[in-house]
């Protein structure tokens, strides 16, 4: 069996950055942020400042503005079923559908003249999916012996996202979801991608979508010592970065096989080259302190692309103290070891400075943004690096050869880039984009 060759046509997101790709991409090549400190939130006082002792004044959120304008979108009915994660996973579809020009003029459907609706599916993931239901059912149930509500089930299942996407769009195809913690979006994307790539669909609407900015969860993260509660601000790969900033959105992409694509005259925007995934099989929480998990993710996405035609790597890079060292380890391991006489630098970038650390969906997003770095033929900027490494532990051999961006975006014409996410539990993965030539 021949496998199908697996195109990228269309583009959703929503983000602390903005409610669309355009706005979210000029604001991180802008060098503006999504990052807010958390006193600054209409609810501190009722929500967070009870809760001072678990989370410190000084915290920061990446927080999507308010869907208001977006009433179009959902009905009376879809306020009152959907959660918050769900809502933002069918905003960012219908923008991907529409760029990918799938969608019936004047319907939210899709449009049978250019795909069968029996062989589109649906792959969107999250890691959390809906903690505001699960917390504030919870505290009415004990607290007020309040009865559930009759959607409360629906509204807090992982694959709520999918299924909704799939009823307002009318993708008849396979509906699925994953959840490997930050990896998810990823993973989602990977999974679409397989689908297509055996022929078992002809398009697939795949992502991440996570609406996690809650006290409940803010408080977990602190108690783990992964978020940053010194000032509030994410700094990858910096030698002052002392953990991530917590933040919320959605990430969707249209796959469709090469082949389908093309029949149909499709805008075609990158092409997927490679998908590698692996276990650290070491802890639930911190990496293979080598990267040795991550560096087999990436080498199996490369698949027979050499390492030296990679220019861009689109970090996971949380600014965690841990996890940013052991991911600049795995880049150098297996884009660098196994290729000395490279002649063009390997640049590295992070996402997360601008926007913070999406959890699930942030995989879904930062693929967005690194296609439209090979589109655009520019590599936007790390927001708030300026000094790399150098933090209790860090080694200069960590973090040699590579060239990060920051202070302001790279021009480069890459032909390939790619783009990391990893998970607690250990769950690396790696996808690998080409640059789509007309």
């Amino acid at each position: 069996m021949s496998l199908q060759r697996v195109v990228v046509t269309g583009l959703g997101c929503v983000t602390p950055l903005g409610h669309s790709v355009r706005q979210s991409w000029s604001n991180l090549l802008h060098s503006r942020s999504g990052i807010v400190p958390i006193t600054q939130l209409p609810n501190y006082d009722c929500d967070y400042r009870p809760h001072a002792n678990s989370i410190p004044e000084t915290t920061s959120v990446g927080k999507v503005a308010p869907l208001a304008e977006h009433s179009d979108l959902f009905t009376a009915q879809d306020e009152r079923r959907l959660s918050t994660f769900a809502k933002f996973a069918v905003l960012a579809s219908r923008e991907a559908l529409q760029t990918a020009k799938l969608l019936q003029p004047g319907s939210g459907a899709v449009d049978e003249s250019q795909v069968d609706a029996e062989r589109i599916g649906c792959v969107i993931g999250s890691g959390i999916a809906s903690i505001e239901d699960m917390y504030s059912t919870s505290v009415q149930f004990h607290n007020e012996r309040k009865r559930v509500n009759p959607l409360f089930v629906p509204k807090i299942l992982t694959n709520m996202a999918a299924g909704n996407v799939s009823i307002k769009f009318n993708l008849k195809g396979p509906s699925h979801s994953a959840s490997t913690a930050c990896a998810t979006g990823n993973n989602a994307i990977g999974d679409a991608y397989n689908l297509i790539r055996l022929g078992m669909q002809d398009a697939c609407v795949a992502g991440a979508s996570e609406a996690c900015v809650h006290p409940l969860s803010l408080a977990g993260f602190v108690r783990a010592k992964s978020i940053t509660t010194t000032d509030g601000v994410s700094r990858p790969f910096d030698r002052r970065r002392s953990g991530f900033v917590l933040g919320e959105g959605a990430g969707v992409v249209v796959l469709e096989s090469l082949q389908h694509a093309l029949r149909r005259n499709a805008p075609i925007l990158a092409e997927i080259r490679g998908y590698g995934l692996s276990s650290d099989a070491y802890h639930i929480t911190s990496p293979s302190p080598q990267g040795e998990g991550a560096s087999r993710a990436i080498s199996m996405a490369l698949g027979q692309v050499p390492p030296s035609a990679i220019d861009f790597v689109n970090a996971h890079a949380t600014s965690t103290l841990l996890g940013d060292r052991a991911e600049c380890s795995a880049i150098r391991a297996a884009l660098l070891h196994t290729n000395s006489s490279r002649e063009s630098p390997l640049y590295v970038s992070s996402n997360k400075g601008a926007m913070g650390h999406l959890l699930g969906a942030a995989g879904a997003v930062e693929s967005i943004f690194t296609i439209m770095s090979l589109r655009e033929n520019i590599i936007p900027h790390t927001l708030n690096l300026q000094s790399v490494g150098g933090a209790s532990g860090d080694e200069a051999e960590n973090f040699q050869g590579l060239h990060f961006v920051m202070g302001e975006p790279q021009p480069q014409n890459n032909r390939y880039a790619l783009c990391n996410s990893f998970g607690f539990g250990g769950v690396n993965t790696s996808l690998l984009f080409e640059k789509w030539r007309d």
